[in-house]
């Protein structure tokens, strides 16, 4: 079997032990790696209803097929678990070089259950596993216990995964870091791990992909090709010099910078937080993740110092600048390093917040509340505090730390209107007020809002976009609107769901593979052949995609998930306050009627999103049909 180590670790913590499961390849090709292999453990092995904060939770990290492999943007794994935020099917995918480390060591995945007596950190050599005391480590800072870790290691190359004091405070948006710079943000599995009594996961590993691969010479060739076309590519170019800072003043221009809380799509300020006075004011170096040729990590400067967690995303720019109306850009800095240090989702993080300014503003929170502070939009000192009370859950902060949903429960009133979530998860920093199919991953994605799920909208608004041309071998052709919705906009989300699930299962970042990015659709499926040897079509492997969405959505409907969590925040069928799409909304009949016709194209039933059984059939899933609760059979 080729392109895989074929090999779980299986953690118990409650009893110490280890043990070591080898896939079949006839397993592996319905469900290879990350996302499909996921969701699959998932499923099976975790019982229905499952306290997210129970020793019976499983935490699985997987790798993807590819991860590791010499291609520019192959570095992603998988951590997944039941979500202590939403409650549903959670997961949250990171870059960086623990990823391809962990395959380096031998293992395609982990799976820990149980629940340590004391605080635990594992360590895995290559084949050689152990659970070391982590009491000498709980309650310190993210970049002390890597440091502390690789000390007592003696190896500075080991890779560390870990939690932060925030998922030791069961924190609901606590996130994983790896090198303090790559972070599995999202659903809260941070809080899980927590736990679990479980700070981190160093390994070491010695192996090469291309041992493991059909073709090593193809696959070397790709990578290398790959990595030339990243500066032709001006999508791929565009994020090695400038990052994802580079979006903020497009998508203020664009009226679709998300500002104080979703109310607004533009930001008066926003040439104080924009690329340019981030280079100037912040920058002092460019990383990358392993093999990619991309390099959109930002380094940057902290209180006079550079900090070691690396600089921030557009999407913690978004979260702690517009949105909380704030434009001090070295505050936005400084919020991002909290962030990382405490081990917090940036984005769940400064949307609660804002999501506190706004109660804060309309009388439904009080200076009483608050512990003295004016939290008022654009107010950076008092963000900068409630930051540190969220993560140490003190005073306000231990309400907010529950996340804007139950929070907002909590507090009363208009609150619940303030709260900018689906499913519990805060929304990242696009407004799909500009962007609907945006608004339609935010609603159906399994795991609560959700930017990622399908390439947003106006990548393919004009017939000469370089997008809409590298979509081709995918299936799309025609160039629709950004703000439009029908059965036409929901087939084109049906084939970019599938690809962008695709590239959760197979190991992929977001910033690689067109449409998005750079590699052609072609070589995407010319690497998974070539690390396999299984000649995959673009239909089969796009299934792959669609079976590992279809897991997520079983697990969802078992535990009580149904269509009315399919929805948006109301705001958003509501105009926007400013900017060039003043007074915009989502027409909320209208993406009702898509909704049912997204269903209708999945094979689901269209009124119930509950999947057909032909449908499940046909993805190989008719095993799944028994976990369907009994009245949506």
């Amino acid at each position: 079997m080729y392109g895989t180590t074929a090999k779980i670790l299986r953690v118990d913590l409650t009893s110490g032990t280890f043990e070591t499961e080898t896939l079949s390849e006839e397993f592996y090709r319905l469900y290879p790696g990350g996302k499909a292999l996921a969701g699959y453990i998932l499923l099976n092995e975790l019982p229905p209803h499952t306290d997210p904060f129970s020793p019976d939770n499983l935490l699985v990290i997987a790798s993807g097929l590819l991860t590791g492999a010499p291609v520019s943007t192959a570095t992603r794994y998988v951590v997944s678990g039941r979500s202590p935020l939403t409650g549903g099917y959670g997961e949250s995918e990171a870059g960086g070089f623990w990823g391809p480390e962990l395959k380096m060591a031998g293992w395609e995945a982990i799976v820990v259950k149980g629940k340590a007596p004391k605080p635990v950190y594992l360590w895995i050599n290559g084949d050689q596993v152990e659970i070391r005391s982590a009491e000498h480590l709980w309650g310190k800072m993210t970049a002390e216990v890597q440091e502390a870790i690789r000390t007592e290691l003696a190896d500075e190359k080991v890779r560390v995964l870990q939690i932060g004091p925030a998922g030791e405070k069961l924190v609901r948006f606590a996130g994983l870091t790896n090198d303090l710079r790559h972070f599995n943000g999202r659903n809260g599995l941070g809080a899980v791990m927590g736990s679990k009594n479980l700070r981190a996961i160093a390994v070491r590993g010695s192996q090469r992909y291309q041992a493991m691969a059909y073709d090593a010479k193809t696959l070397l060739g790709i990578g290398g090709r790959l990595a030339k076309d990243v500066k032709e590519n001006p999508l791929s170019w565009d994020l090695q010099v400038r990052g994802t800072p580079g979006l903020v003043e497009p998508l203020n221009a664009g009226g679709i910078l998300p500002t104080r809380n979703f109310r607004q799509g533009a930001f008066e300020n926003m040439d104080d937080v924009k690329w340019e006075a981030y280079e100037k004011e912040l920058l002092t170096a460019r990383r990358t993740c392993y093999a990619c040729a991309v390099r959109c990590k930002r380094e940057v400067a902290v209180d006079g110092r550079e900090s070691p967690y690396g600089g921030p995303e557009y999407e913690t720019i978004g979260a702690f600048g517009p949105n909380c109306g704030v434009s001090d850009i070295h505050a936005i800095a400084k919020a991002n390093e909290l962030c990382n240090a405490y081990m917090l989702d940036s984005i769940s993080c400064g949307a609660t917040i804002a999501f506190a300014m706004e109660c804060f503003e309309h009388g439904l929170l009080t200076v009483g509340d608050t512990g003295g502070l004016d939290l008022r939009f654009g107010n950076a000192e008092a963000m900068l505090t409630m930051i540190e009370m969220i993560a140490r859950r003190e005073g306000l902060g231990d309400l907010l730390a529950e996340g804007s949903k139950r929070a907002a429960e909590k507090i009363g009133g208009e609150a619940a209107f303030f709260a900018i979530q689906v499913k519990g998860q805060e929304l990242a920093m696009h407004e799909p007020r500009g962007k609907y199919n945006v608004g339609m991953g935010y609603a159906i994605s399994e795991i609560g809002a959700d930017h990622l799920v399908v390439t947003h909208d106006p990548a393919f608004a004009k017939p000469d976009a370089i997008q809409l041309k590298a979509a081709a071998p995918l299936g799309i052709t025609k160039a629709l609107p950004p703000r439009s919705l029908g059965e036409e906009k929901m087939e084109m989300f049906y084939i970019l769901e599938k690809w962008g699930s695709l590239e959760k299962v197979v190991g992929f970042c977001f910033f690689g593979p067109a449409p998005r990015s750079f590699i052609p659709p072609e070589d995407v499926l010319l690497s998974i052949n070539s690390a396999t040897g299984w000649n995959l079509t673009m239909d089969e492997a796009l299934q792959i995609g669609e079976r590992a969405t279809n897991m997520a959505r079983i697990f969802n409907l078992r535990e009580g998930f149904t269509r009315k969590d399919d929805t948006l925040p109301e705001r958003l069928f509501q105009g926007l306050e400013n900017g060039p799409l003043q007074g915009n909304a989502i027409p909320r009949d209208e993406f009702d009627a898509s909704l049912t016709s997204l269903y209708r194209i999945k094979g689901w039933h269209p009124e119930t999103g509950v999947p057909s059984r032909e449908r499940l059939e046909a993805l190989s899933l008719g095993w799944a049909l028994e976990m369907l609760p009994q009245e949506t059979k």
